[in-house]
């Protein structure tokens, strides 16, 4: 039996447990945040307690330390993360790569008020405004005009001006009304199962429009058609993420890849192909070591 060490017991966690025991994987929580950690060599964990991690920790300070004592290889490492999390970076190395993402701006803060005017000015109203590194749709809005752009922009740069803040960047987007959202799963470089992330009819007549799970869309598994298969393949190929999440978006005559994530929430396992936890427990074994 296998041990796998896992930062967090969300959806994930409670998901996979079963599925990798029954594949000779046990799956433990090492929580890594919101605790004390001494590093004098009294630490919770040894090296040599679990065989591998799944996947690097989101704070990356705390997979540092995590790192440096479990002392165990990843399945997505800490370059994987960082890559996945900068939305602008992804854009930019898929776009020279003549893959289809939406039209961009990326803004580093600071910024005059004239160059933010000429950004919005490139759009068809509304445009989204996005946080270059959040996930989970945090911080994400939609601007009908400039003065509400621009006023947008106003918080961002109140929040960039705290020395602490890492990252003074962020992302203007075309909006794609009525676009159809997927999560797309692609796990060593071949598509293991995709989802439909769709709103409730009450949350759209009241005017909700981001697609994540965790704001109340709900995950239907769909049977997605080869050429968008092959679409978030090359995404994971030209990325170098063997476990990766792609976020393709879907309107009448464009398919775009919207975001990845290195860091996927597993859903239920009747969404996915049937040999995903069979790849899965693979990969991990790969790692191992």
């Amino acid at each position: 039996m296998l041990d796998l060490a896992v930062a967090n017991d969300q959806e994930t966690f409670r998901r996979m447990r079963e599925p990798l025991a029954e594949r000779g994987i046990q799956v433990h929580h090492v929580p890594v945040s919101e605790r004390v950690v001494t590093l004098d060599g009294d630490t919770p964990w040894t090296p040599d307690e679990y065989d591998a991690g799944y996947v690097y920790p989101g704070r990356l300070m705390e997979g540092g330390v995590a790192d440096a004592l479990l002392e165990v290889p990843w399945l997505n490492g800490r370059d994987t993360v960082v890559t996945s999390r900068n939305k602008a970076e992804v854009l930019a190395r898929l776009g020279r790569a003549d893959l289809p993402v939406p039209d961009s701006v990326y803004v580093s803060n600071d910024v005059s008020e004239t160059e933010l005017a000429a950004v919005f000015e490139r759009f068809e109203p509304p445009v989204v405004v996005k946080p270059n590194s959040t996930t989970r749709g945090v911080g994400v809005a939609k601007a009908h005009d400039l003065d509400s752009f621009l006023g947008i922009c106003d918080y961002l740069s109140l929040v960039h001006d705290y020395r602490a803040t890492g990252d003074r960047s962020f992302l203007v987007q075309e909006y794609l009304p009525d676009a159809t959202d997927y999560r797309v799963m692609v796990l060593e470089g071949e598509y293991v199962g995709a989802v439909e992330r769709r709103l409730p009819d009450d949350a759209v007549a009241s005017g909700q429009w981001k697609h994540n799970v965790h704001r109340g869309a709900e995950a239907t598994g769909v049977d997605l058609p080869e050429r968008w298969r092959d679409l978030a393949e090359s995404v994971a190929a030209e990325l170098e993420i063997p476990f990766l999440g792609v976020d393709l978006l879907e309107t009448d005559d464009r398919l775009v890849i919207n975001e990845t994530n290195a860091r996927p929430t597993i859903d239920e396992e009747t969404k996915y192909e049937p040999e995903f936890y069979d790849r899965l427990a693979a990969a991990i074994r790969t790692r191992c070591r």
